[in-house]
């Protein structure tokens, strides 16, 4: 009924409710409700206006209104978040028109000015009715939750569920608005150690504890591997690699452990490398409670002082952990690649292995880098060696077809055991982190390809071309700062704009200007429709390495096992059939994860902050508006330097050169300019640290009393 209604409004502008239940010819009251529902949820979905003041519903995309969810801001304001493609849309208080934080909305346009593009809501369609994080307070005898978004959520007394003020809870919205509310769970003081970071875990939607259905189904997993289970599994065709030389890097405190790896030469020279991945399959059948919370999770977050497994750990640490010197059930991708770093040969198999030790990439690195051999090293230094050739040959090969090389500004927060931090460091990927990088990406894309070309469903780790506006206005930016970068005027390869970035290394802003390219970046996602991987340079990419903490790796193992072991026409169908939702619901979880890291993050930066308040910092500009600029600090801490605080002048912001001018001196700061600050304020509550330029004391150059001058 639904495409027959759009059919019908296609057609014609408007229409009451008669005039489609006539032009459909429906005769019956039942069929008169059905399609009164039918125009509701077409109307939620943002594909038909219904307007109330002349009854009548048209389509959206003939309208002058727009559809986009709100993100409300703690001051008041607002910006409707449309679509990648366009820039968001600001919305003044006065024009929210009783539209909360997350709703979906029809807004239209005030100013449409490309730069600063203001709007104002015409209708919500779709409320938010999921719970959210706030802070228990009490004014006049009544209780409330401050959520820093919007208004404070009323919370009647009978609905306090023990809450008392300074608590830090979870309230679901009642039926009867928005803004009254009834407290669910309290997670703890707002001054008790850990409850900041799990105000974030619980805004997401993640939980920090496994429901007693999943800890009741562990029970029934084994905590080693049996002999018997081996002999089984030998038994099913699952081949035996104990005898080889297999070992694990990571990092020092890493406990879950999805890939090991190994290296042997055939006898026309070319390497042949396994990449031997944890076979969390094997224990987490489909439809079990343990793999309904792992899909719930979609991902492991790693937080500054804890980790939300995906799995429980008993697997996460345990059984399925490819620990040192224990037999565990693996998924082998085998690879025989050439001296250019091509594949010629690869095998996908499951497998048993045992690793022979533990590395860690700090140990690795001296090996590699320095050559010293730590102690217990000793008898696979000449294999890391040799991995560390086919690595660089790896990576050439990934270079030259456009692979691009973004700088990390990813941080190391080190805490203390009250989890105040005390030490950010920015985390450097070396050569042992790339050797791994550079492995795992080989094997990802062998795998993925084993899918694609034999036409099967899959799921893929997708990354679109970026979006052409913001690349014309970073190379626009590029010419009116004077930074001269031959090749195409036009991106339309990865190959291309490598070619970009390559010219601006040597450059003191290249991180930032490497920044500025990564937000003109489309954002990487799962789908069932393998559309390449722009980033990596790369036609078919997916994630097979890591099951332990992602769902959509342990999705890609049961698909090989069902093709390779289990093919029917019916499982193809199933498949296909199903994995378009579950590709979204991995990117979105994908999403929330990072953007929980993130919030914590950008958090204990500031409360880092706070106890640095009056001390001076190099950083570099990182963003201009006008209200002021953003600087960077080579520890990450991004902070915030107001223009009314910028002394000497009145400064007018300059949108094509990223840069705040002075209107009299035409002094200027300028995206990427190196400058020194000085920190006047950090709140750990709005994770928001402010900076003031810096200008050093100019000596007094009139005489000291007692001394003469010199002429």
């Amino acid at each position: 009924m639904k495409e027959r209604i759009i059919d019908i409004l296609t057609n014609n502008t408007s229409l009451t409710i008669m005039d489609i239940n006539n032009l459909l010819s429906l005769t019956t009251l039942d069929e008169y409700k059905t399609l009164q529902n039918n125009l509701d949820e077409l109307v939620s979905d943002g594909v038909l206006y219904y307007s109330d003041k002349k009854k009548k519903y048209l389509l959206l995309e003939n309208s002058h209104l727009l559809k986009g969810v709100l993100d409300l801001n703690e001051k008041g304001f607002g910006f409707i978040i449309v679509g990648k493609d366009t820039k968001d849309v600001y919305v003044n208080e006065k024009n929210l028109n009783g539209a909360e934080d997350e709703d979906t909305v029809l807004f239209e346009y005030i100013n449409k000015d490309e730069n600063h593009p203001e709007g104002r809501i015409i209708k919500v369609i779709k409320k938010n009715l999921e719970p959210v994080v706030g802070e228990v307070i009490k004014e006049n005898s009544e209780y409330f939750v401050r959520t820093g978004k919007g208004k404070d959520i009323y919370v009647p007394k009978d609905y306090l569920n023990g809450a008392v003020e300074g608590h830090v809870v979870v309230v679901e919205p009642l039926k009867e608005g928005r803004r009254i509310g009834k407290i669910t769970k309290i997670i703890g003081h707002k001054n008790d150690v850990g409850v900041d970071i799990l105000s974030f875990v619980y805004e997401y939607n993640f939980r920090p504890e496994f429901p007693i259905e999943v800890t009741n189904e562990l029970d029934s997993i084994p905590l080693f591997l049996e002999d018997s289970v081996i002999d089984e599994e030998l038994s099913r065709g699952r081949r035996d690699l104990r005898d080889k030389v297999i070992f694990t890097i990571d990092g020092a405190d890493t406990k879950d452990i999805d890939d090991a790896i190994s290296l042997e030469k055939d006898d026309k020279g070319n390497y042949v490398l396994g990449v031997h991945i944890a076979d969390v399959s094997y224990y987490v059948k489909e439809g079990t409670e343990i793999d309904k919370e792992a899909y719930f999770r979609g991902t492991s977050v790693y937080l500054v002082d804890r980790v939300l497994p995906m799995l429980p750990h008993k697997l996460s640490n345990g059984i399925c952990s490819l620990n040192e010197n224990e037999d565990r059930l693996s998924m082998t991708c085998m690879m025989t690649i050439d001296h250019n770093g091509n594949v010629i040969h690869y095998d996908i198999y499951p497998s048993i292995i045992r690793s022979r030790k533990k590395m860690t990439y700090d140990n690795v690195n001296l090996i590699l880098e320095d050559n010293k051999v730590p102690e217990g090293y000793e008898e696979f230094k000449d294999i890391l060696l040799d991995m560390f050739e086919l690595s660089k040959i790896l990576r050439k090969k990934m270079v030259n077809r456009g692979y691009i090389e973004f700088e990390s500004d990813e941080a190391k927060i080190i805490v203390d055991d009250k989890c105040h931090p005390l030490e950010i460091q920015r985390r450097m990927q070396r050569s042992g982190e790339q050797l791994i990088e550079n492995f795992m990406i080989v094997a990802n894309e062998t795998v993925a390809s084993s899918i694609f070309y034999k036409n099967l469903p899959g799921i893929y780790r997708v990354h679109d071309k970026p979006n052409e506006k913001r690349l014309e206005e970073f190379l626009k930016f590029l010419s009116l700062h004077g930074y001269v970068v031959t090749g195409k005027n036009k991106v339309e390869t990865s190959k291309d704009l490598q070619k970009i970035l390559n010219q601006l290394e040597d450059v003191p802003e290249a991180i930032v200007l490497h920044d500025m390219a990564i937000r003109c970046q489309a954002k990487a996602k799962y789908t069932d429709i393998n559309i390449g991987h722009f980033g990596l340079g790369s036609k078919c990419y997916s994630h097979f390495t890591s099951p332990i903490r992602r769902y959509p790796d342990l999705i890609l193992h049961r698909l090989i096992k069902d093709y390779n072991y289990n093919y029917s026409e019916k499982i193809i169908e199933r498949n296909r059939e199903v994995l378009p939702e579950m590709s979204e619901h991995c990117s979105i979880r994908e999403v929330e994860a990072q953007n929980c890291e993130r919030d914590v993050d950008d958090m204990k930066k500031a409360e880092y902050m706070m106890d640095h308040i009056g001390e001076v910092y190099d950083g570099i500009i990182s963003g201009v508006q006008e209200f002021g600029i953003f600087v960077e600090l080579d520890n990450t801490v991004e902070g915030l330097i107001k223009n009314e605080n910028i002394k000497g002048d009145y400064f007018v912001y300059n949108p094509d050169m990223l840069a705040l001018i002075g209107k009299r001196t035409n002094k200027r700061y300028m995206f990427g300019d190196r400058i020194k600050v000085q920190v006047v304020g950090a709140d750990k509550d709005k994770a928001q640290v402010d900076f003031i330029i810096y200008e050093e004391k100019k000596e007094n150059n009139k005489n000291k009393k007692g001394h003469k001058s010199k002429k």
